[in-house]
Protein backbone atom coordinates (compact mmCIF):
# COMPACT_ATOMS: atom_id res chain seq x y z
CA UNK A 1 0.00 0.00 0.00
CA UNK A 2 2.75 2.49 0.93
CA UNK A 3 4.76 1.57 -2.15
CA UNK A 4 1.73 2.13 -4.41
CA UNK A 5 1.12 5.56 -2.86
CA UNK A 6 4.77 6.50 -3.31
CA UNK A 7 4.67 5.34 -6.93
CA UNK A 8 1.51 7.37 -7.63
CA UNK A 9 3.04 10.43 -5.97
CA UNK A 10 6.27 10.03 -7.94
CA UNK A 11 4.35 9.53 -11.18
CA UNK A 12 2.19 12.59 -10.53
CA UNK A 13 5.25 14.73 -9.72
CA UNK A 14 7.09 13.49 -12.83
CA UNK A 15 4.05 14.27 -15.00
CA UNK A 16 3.76 17.80 -13.57
CA UNK A 17 7.47 18.40 -14.12
CA UNK A 18 7.15 17.07 -17.66
CA UNK A 19 4.31 19.52 -18.36
CA UNK A 20 6.55 22.43 -17.35
CA UNK A 21 9.50 21.08 -19.34
CA UNK A 22 7.26 20.77 -22.39
CA UNK A 23 5.98 24.30 -21.84
CA UNK A 24 9.54 25.63 -22.02
CA UNK A 25 10.45 23.47 -25.03
CA UNK A 26 7.39 24.42 -27.05
CA UNK A 27 7.50 28.13 -26.24
CA UNK A 28 11.19 28.38 -27.10
CA UNK A 29 10.60 26.62 -30.42
CA UNK A 30 7.63 28.85 -31.28
CA UNK A 31 5.15 25.96 -31.33
CA UNK A 32 2.32 27.85 -29.65
CA UNK A 33 -0.56 25.73 -30.96
CA UNK A 34 1.08 22.60 -29.52
CA UNK A 35 1.88 24.54 -26.34
CA UNK A 36 -1.82 25.25 -25.90
CA UNK A 37 -2.52 21.50 -25.65
CA UNK A 38 -0.61 21.45 -22.35
CA UNK A 39 -3.35 23.52 -20.71
CA UNK A 40 -6.75 22.62 -19.29
CA UNK A 41 -9.66 24.43 -21.01
CA UNK A 42 -10.10 26.96 -18.18
CA UNK A 43 -6.41 27.29 -17.31
CA UNK A 44 -5.01 30.52 -15.93
CA UNK A 45 -1.69 32.16 -16.78
CA UNK A 46 -0.67 34.78 -14.19
CA UNK A 47 2.03 37.45 -14.32
CA UNK A 48 2.23 39.04 -10.86
CA UNK A 49 4.93 41.52 -11.93
CA UNK A 50 3.55 42.45 -15.35
CA UNK A 51 4.17 46.09 -16.30
CA UNK A 52 1.36 48.50 -17.10
CA UNK A 53 -0.40 47.54 -20.30
CA UNK A 54 0.34 43.82 -19.94
CA UNK A 55 -2.37 41.61 -18.44
CA UNK A 56 -1.65 40.12 -15.03
CA UNK A 57 -4.09 37.25 -15.65
CA UNK A 58 -5.10 35.40 -18.81
CA UNK A 59 -7.77 32.69 -18.53
CA UNK A 60 -9.08 30.10 -20.96
CA UNK A 61 -7.45 28.48 -23.95
CA UNK A 62 -8.64 31.07 -26.48
CA UNK A 63 -7.27 33.90 -24.35
CA UNK A 64 -4.01 31.97 -23.82
CA UNK A 65 -3.63 31.54 -27.57
CA UNK A 66 -4.33 35.22 -28.22
CA UNK A 67 -1.82 36.21 -25.55
CA UNK A 68 1.01 33.95 -26.72
CA UNK A 69 0.52 33.86 -30.49
CA UNK A 70 3.07 36.62 -31.15
CA UNK A 71 5.72 35.39 -28.70
CA UNK A 72 7.85 33.82 -31.48
CA UNK A 73 7.85 37.17 -33.32
CA UNK A 74 8.86 38.98 -30.15
CA UNK A 75 11.49 36.80 -28.48
CA UNK A 76 13.92 34.18 -29.73
CA UNK A 77 14.95 32.37 -26.56
CA UNK A 78 16.16 29.15 -25.10
CA UNK A 79 15.32 28.17 -21.54
CA UNK A 80 18.27 26.71 -19.67
CA UNK A 81 19.38 25.65 -16.20
CA UNK A 82 16.00 24.24 -15.22
CA UNK A 83 15.84 23.28 -11.54
CA UNK A 84 12.77 21.78 -9.89
CA UNK A 85 12.08 22.25 -6.18
CA UNK A 86 10.27 19.42 -4.46
CA UNK A 87 6.82 20.28 -3.16
CA UNK A 88 4.45 18.56 -0.74
CA UNK A 89 1.78 18.54 -3.46
CA UNK A 90 2.99 16.39 -6.37
CA UNK A 91 0.65 18.16 -8.80
CA UNK A 92 2.39 21.48 -8.11
CA UNK A 93 5.79 22.36 -9.53
CA UNK A 94 8.11 25.14 -8.44
CA UNK A 95 10.97 25.71 -10.83
CA UNK A 96 13.79 28.11 -11.61
CA UNK A 97 15.29 28.58 -15.05
CA UNK A 98 17.00 31.16 -17.21
CA UNK A 99 16.07 32.57 -20.58
CA UNK A 100 18.88 33.18 -23.04
CA UNK A 101 18.22 34.90 -26.33
CA UNK A 102 17.18 38.20 -27.83
CA UNK A 103 14.22 40.40 -28.66
CA UNK A 104 13.42 39.89 -32.34
CA UNK A 105 12.37 43.50 -33.12
CA UNK A 106 15.51 45.08 -31.63
CA UNK A 107 18.10 42.30 -31.62
CA UNK A 108 18.91 43.26 -28.03
CA UNK A 109 19.70 40.53 -25.48
CA UNK A 110 16.84 39.02 -23.53
CA UNK A 111 18.38 37.13 -20.64
CA UNK A 112 16.85 36.71 -17.24
CA UNK A 113 16.22 34.40 -14.32
CA UNK A 114 12.66 33.14 -13.87
CA UNK A 115 10.71 31.35 -11.20
CA UNK A 116 7.35 29.76 -11.83
CA UNK A 117 4.73 27.87 -9.90
CA UNK A 118 2.68 25.45 -11.97
CA UNK A 119 -0.42 23.48 -10.98
CA UNK A 120 -1.64 20.46 -12.94
CA UNK A 121 -4.84 18.41 -12.97
CA UNK A 122 -5.34 14.64 -12.88
CA UNK A 123 -4.60 14.50 -16.63
CA UNK A 124 -1.30 16.39 -16.11
CA UNK A 125 -2.63 19.43 -17.92
CA UNK A 126 -1.65 22.83 -16.59
CA UNK A 127 -4.50 24.49 -14.69
CA UNK A 128 -2.58 27.48 -13.30
CA UNK A 129 0.80 28.86 -14.31
CA UNK A 130 2.23 31.70 -12.22
CA UNK A 131 5.19 33.25 -14.03
CA UNK A 132 7.53 35.39 -11.94
CA UNK A 133 9.69 37.20 -14.50
CA UNK A 134 11.34 40.60 -14.49
CA UNK A 135 9.44 42.97 -16.76
CA UNK A 136 12.31 45.47 -16.75
CA UNK A 137 14.44 42.97 -18.67
CA UNK A 138 11.71 42.63 -21.29
CA UNK A 139 11.17 46.40 -21.51
CA UNK A 140 14.88 47.00 -21.97
CA UNK A 141 15.17 44.27 -24.62
CA UNK A 142 12.20 45.62 -26.57
CA UNK A 143 13.15 49.31 -26.29
CA UNK A 144 14.90 50.75 -29.33
CA UNK A 145 18.58 51.52 -28.85
CA UNK A 146 19.01 54.57 -26.68
CA UNK A 147 20.05 57.72 -28.46
CA UNK A 148 21.91 60.59 -26.79
CA UNK A 149 18.68 62.08 -25.37
CA UNK A 150 16.92 58.81 -24.56
CA UNK A 151 16.67 57.52 -20.99
CA UNK A 152 17.61 53.94 -20.29
CA UNK A 153 14.74 52.24 -18.44
CA UNK A 154 17.16 50.91 -15.81
CA UNK A 155 18.51 54.43 -15.19
CA UNK A 156 15.17 55.53 -13.79
CA UNK A 157 15.72 53.21 -10.80
CA UNK A 158 19.16 54.57 -9.87
CA UNK A 159 19.59 57.03 -7.01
Amino acid sequence: MVSTTIDKTSDRRAAAQHALSEHLRLVSSGRIEEWLDLFAPDAVLEFPYAPAGVPTRVQGREALMNHMTHFPDTFDVRFVDLVFHKTADPSMVIAEFASVGHAVPTGKPYEQQCICVVYTDDDSRITRFVDFWNPLVAIEALSPSAGPDATNVADSFKN
